[in-house]
């Protein structure tokens, strides 16, 4: 590996670490901010949602710009965006500023996770892009998990603000370093910005999310509520019309013709929403039920972090080899027993009997997946539409994410309990479960020198 291909390594580990650890760092600080701000489950819920909702309404949109742009350039954009939302955070005098400048975050982490994953797939070839996005995957994958444990941290030492004011150093850094790449654009020429695709998949998106949060406290009965869930999925059919006959859309459908693309990206629906829910949902009923500190609730799932750090690349180069068929389908379901194991927990939290052995499980499940899910969705794909391609996987696991924590409430009820806790996470291994027998039946390892995997007939 040459200085320069190490140096974009790094940027795209800390640029991508930025956006993947504010999207949960949060979950551990979320009954604090509600008890300061006066909310229940409901502001908790789009606290995380309105990050999301941005996110996956507009990281479409960011991976045309990085085509069209260049990548090191909306990734300066991107980062320095974030850095003022995330002041803004900081600093929020109540609940609906903190979800708008929330909100304004997923803005920034659209912008800066398509841009930092394509600046791989374009630099690195062959073997050592498997092995490259193994690292990367690693690194973001560990970020997501080391959010919760980073919040207690910051939560023991400090207010909850910190958890977001503290983002400018780590922000800072990555802007020095990427202004010291020497990194040749591949950029598109003639790309148009699909905003009317942008504003459809903002307005499909958020007016579920706002039905399903809402619902616990009015009903399916409410106007508003089954309304609002109505004009979403109306909205959401005359996205998938409009992306299918605009000359430059964000979402390009032709993309779905490679097998492994779309197969990947439908097994991505269903791992992450899984994923997404069990850390909103363990580190909160630590906290509310099991009485635990935010400190304790982060420290929790530390064994996950550590599996992945060091067995992650391993499972992405073993994929590189051997093909990630196998993988994507042993690691969800894995990581699914992981969750059954964790439905003993009962009152009070023996946590090295009742849920360490889950969490151990879940993690090394969670290892064996990701980076070889991520080299079978992109790994087909042209460097010429890295960003764009990265743009929709990312796409997808955002928006299962957001469907997925904005439905807790509607499993749960309006008040968390244990009996809510346990069917929650049910549902998590269920959903990791369908994920794996996705990747099983439809993931195809090619067997041509080139590594191309033939599209499907259209």
């Amino acid at each position: 590996m040459t200085r320069q291909q190490k140096l974009v390594l790094i940027v795209s580990i800390l640029a991508s670490a930025v956006a993947g650890i504010d999207g949960f760092i949060v979950n551990v600080a979320l009954p604090t901010i509600a008890r300061e701000l006066h909310g229940g489950l409901a502001i908790q819920q789009w606290v995380v949602d309105a990050y999301l909702l941005t996110l996956g309404a507009l990281i479409l949109v960011a991976g045309s710009l990085s085509d069209l742009f260049g990548r090191k350039r909306i990734l300066l954009v991107g980062l320095l965006w974030f850095g003022v939302a995330s002041l803004l955070c900081a600093v929020a005098p109540n609940g609906l500023f903190l979800e708008i400048a929330r909100a304004l975050q997923g803005v920034g982490g659209a912008l800066l996770v398509p841009s930092s994953l394509a600046i791989i797939i374009s630099t690195f070839k062959g073997a050592a892009q498997g092995r490259a996005i193994g690292i990367w995957t690693a690194w973001f994958s560990v970020s997501a998990v080391l959010g919760p444990l980073l919040g207690g941290l910051i939560l023991a030492a400090g207010s909850w603000r910190w958890i977001f004011a503290i983002n400018v150093l780590p922000i800072a850094v990555t802007v020095w370093l990427l202004m010291r790449l020497e990194l040749v654009e591949q950029t598109t020429q003639g790309v148009q910005v699909d905003l009317p695709g942008a504003i459809l998949c903002a307005l499909g998106l958020g007016a579920p999310v706002f039905a399903l949060i809402e619902q616990p406290m009015r009903s399916w009965g409410d106007p508003l509520i089954y309304g609002s869930l109505l004009f979403g999925l109306i909205a959401l059919g005359l996205f998938i019309v409009f992306e299918w006959r605009a000359s430059q859309p964000m979402l390009p459908l032709s993309l779905f013709r490679v097998r492994n693309f779309s197969v990947g990206n439908l097994a991505t629906l269903a791992i992450y929403a899984g994923l997404a829910v069990s850390s909103f949902i363990i580190t909160i009923t630590l906290q509310q039920v099991g009485g635990y500190s935010a400190l304790a609730a982060g420290f929790a799932m530390l064994p996950v972090t550590i599996l992945m750090f060091f067995l992650s690349s391993r499972f992405g180069a073993l994929a590189g080899r051997y093909g990630p068929r196998l993988f994507m389908a042993l690691g969800p379901m894995t990581a699914a027993v992981g969750f059954l194991l964790m439905l003993r927990l009962q009152l009070p939290v023996r946590y090295f009997t009742e849920l360490l052995p889950g969490i151990i499980v879940f993690g090394l499940g969670l290892s064996i997946t990701v980076a070889p899910l991520t080299s079978a969705v992109l790994g087909d794909i042209e460097a010429r539409h890295a960003g764009v391609a990265s743009a929709v996987n990312n796409a997808v696991a955002r928006v299962a994410g957001l469907v997925a924590v904005a439905s807790v409430g509607v499993i749960t009820g309006s008040q968390l309990t244990l009996a809510g806790y346990r069917r929650v996470l049910m549902t998590v291994a269920a959903l990791l479960v369908v994920g794996g027998i996705i990747s099983l039946l439809g993931i195809r390892t090619s067997v041509e020198p080139s590594g191309a995997v033939e599209p499907i007939s259209s």
